[in-house]
């Protein structure tokens, strides 16, 4: 499809009052956020250029009960995706697109994921009603004019979106439009596109973040023979002034961004952030990984962030930032739980309301964020607009485990890295709707982003180390900062503190520093990390979690790899001894 077929098809279907095609410049960026703050929907604050806005209760987090994988076949999307025949349900989506922007302007946002140059970058064009959209796909991507340029000729994926509340004549606009009664974040494969309604927030709206950048690409990257994935990426230099990359796969909410912007304790040690959230990772010439971040902004959380665990963060988002369900001051200026031990005083919550401290509910919303270019973030990596990608030399798999799981364990191969990915499991977060710190599998931190059957895209990753050079194959780690003691204390301090786990991983790397064998994998020798609890192995409970395992990879049937249920009998044969 062309773009102008792209634009006129939706046109024709929306009717929209109006149709504009972005150039991303600076002007444009300034008169949507005026005309969002003449909508009611920004509030100008004290931070140059920043502004603070809330959406409703019902529009706060990724609604995965209503994202799709429509591919041709119900199998290829496999069990862990919702699936619905593309044919039905571009049936049902003509229907509820058909006169949806009735009164609002049709945004046309041509974005490319990844450096402008690299032969990793890919296109998409994403048509909103949405300006507060427009605005964060204005800092999140690079998007415009260039990008225009640039594409001319090229494929690209088409993107369509609505929040699918239409301004019929004579109807007002309210602040956060959405449809909470009509809500489809849908992913079409073999296209590729996607056509996103109802919803105005984050993932579900910002469709070349989980959507392009993850799910269709997660399934480019298995064709093509390319790993798309959930993982942030940091370069880290030790005191000689040798370098290496680490990528990192940890479930939403997990302190993936506190990590990729870690400020380390050690003297002489150095860390820069190539990017926080999606890594795509291709073979190099040389036989080794390369990963570019295809991102251009952060969309961090907010709670939790403060000088003490993420000084980075908050030196970045100074100026020209968005916030959107954080506590707003009297002062105009955004306050969150974890930003300062107290909270100021007259504050107006994330539901625009006024807070009160007494009623037990938060001022800001668990799941807040704050919306920033990557090039506010001081320290970010030279290499991060490298065409090529840097070279992984490891990759960290990590969930938030109360029990059972060490500080930090090595992979014992490739293959038994990728049983550890696929064995991931997590304590839920604020960042998906659903019950908080429940414990549910999240599979290389992908459960809801991976845009195929997850026994393929498991497959992939065993393809794809029998594809690299094995001197070049990248060594994987698991960690676990959140492992608490009987009294439900933190045993590991986290934040700076892990400077000292990942000095670890790059001396396991460089062959510096030995280590002992356990059922797990390779774990630090004695003394080296205190309490000498956070390596404590229960047997018997990971003997259970085994035979867990075992239940939820049946949900995979036949297409679980033979390679990954043979490290899981490997596992259990080296607990029972």
């Amino acid at each position: 499809m062309t773009l102008d077929a792209f634009v006129q098809e939706s046109a024709a279907l929306c009717q929209p009052k109006d149709v504009h095609f972005c150039d991303g410049s600076e002007e444009e960026y300034r008169h949507l956020c005026d005309l969002l703050v003449q909508q009611g929907t920004f509030v100008p604050l004290e931070r140059p250029e920043s502004f603070w806005c809330h959406s409703t209760s019902d529009d706060v987090a990724r609604s995965e009960e209503d994202t799709y994988i429509c591919s041709l076949h119900e199998q290829d999307a496999g069990p862990t995706n919702h699936w619905k025949d593309p044919a039905e349900m571009k049936i049902l989506l003509r229907n509820l697109f058909r006169g949806c922007m009735q009164g609002r302007t049709l945004y046309v946002v041509p974005f490319c994921m990844g450096p402008l140059n690299s032969p990793y970058a890919l296109f998409g064009v994403q048509i909103t009603d949405s300006p507060y959209v427009v605005c964060h796909l204005h800092l999140m991507t690079r998007m415009g004019k260039e990008v225009l340029q640039q594409m001319s000729g090229k494929p690209f994926v088409p993107c369509l979106h609505s929040v699918g509340y239409p301004l019929p004549e004579g109807t007002p606009d309210v602040s956060w439009p959405h449809n909470s009664s009509h809500r489809y974040i849908v992913h079409f494969p073999e296209e590729p596109s996607i056509w996103s309604f109802g919803s105005g927030y984050g993932g579900n709206a910002l469709l070349s973040k989980k959507c392009l950048a993850l799910r269709i690409a997660s399934g480019l990257g298995q064709k093509q023979g390319w790993l798309a994935e959930h993982m942030m990426i940091i370069g880290l230099t030790n005191p000689a002034g040798e370098k290496k990359y680490i990528a990192g796969a940890f479930p939403s909410s997990c302190g993936k961004t506190n990590l990729a912007m870690l400020q380390p304790l050690i003297p002489g040690w150095k860390l820069e952030c190539v990017g926080d959230d999606i890594a795509w990772m291709h073979i190099g010439k040389d036989g080794g990984l390369y990963a570019i971040n295809p991102e251009h902004g952060f969309f961090g959380v907010a709670p939790g962030t403060s000088s003490k665990t993420n000084p980075i963060a908050i030196e970045m988002i100074q100026k020209k930032t968005l916030f959107t369900n954080t506590a707003l001051t009297s002062h105009r200026d955004v306050w969150w739980e974890g930003l300062t031990d107290k909270a100021p005083p007259s504050l107006t919550s994330w539901e625009g309301k006024p807070w009160d401290p007494t009623s037990g509910k938060p001022a800001s919303h668990p799941n807040a964020r704050f919306t920033v270019r990557t090039e506010q973030c001081s320290i970010l990596s030279p290499a991060y607009d490298d065409p090529q990608g840097v070279p992984i030399s490891a990759i960290l798999f990590g969930g938030r485990r109360a029990t059972l799981v060490p500080l930090v364990f090595e992979a014992l191969s490739w293959n038994h890295g990728v049983f550890l990915g696929a064995s991931l499991s997590s304590e839920t977060t604020a960042a998906a709707k659903g019950a908080l710190g429940q414990l549910r599998h999240d599979p290389f931190a992908m459960l809801p982003f991976c845009g195929y059957h997850m026994g393929d895209y498991f497959a992939h990753w065993i393809e794809m180390g029998a594809r690299l050079q094995p001197a070049k194959r990248p060594q994987i780690f698991h960690v676990n900062w959140f492992r608490k003691d009987a009294k439900g204390h933190f045993l590991w301090p986290g934040f700076r503190n892990n400077t000292y786990v990942l000095r670890w991983i790059f001396e396991r790397v460089s062959g510096t520093v030995s280590a002992q064998a356990s059922p797990l994998g390779y774990l630090p020798l004695p003394g080296i990390f205190e309490p000498a609890e956070l390596f404590h192995i229960d047997k018997e409970g990971y003997l259970k979690e085994v035979q867990e395992l075992e239940s939820y990879f049946s949900l995979f049937g036949s297409k679980f790899p033979p390679e990954l249920q043979q490290e899981l009998e490997n596992l259990k044969r080296r607990l029972q001894q």
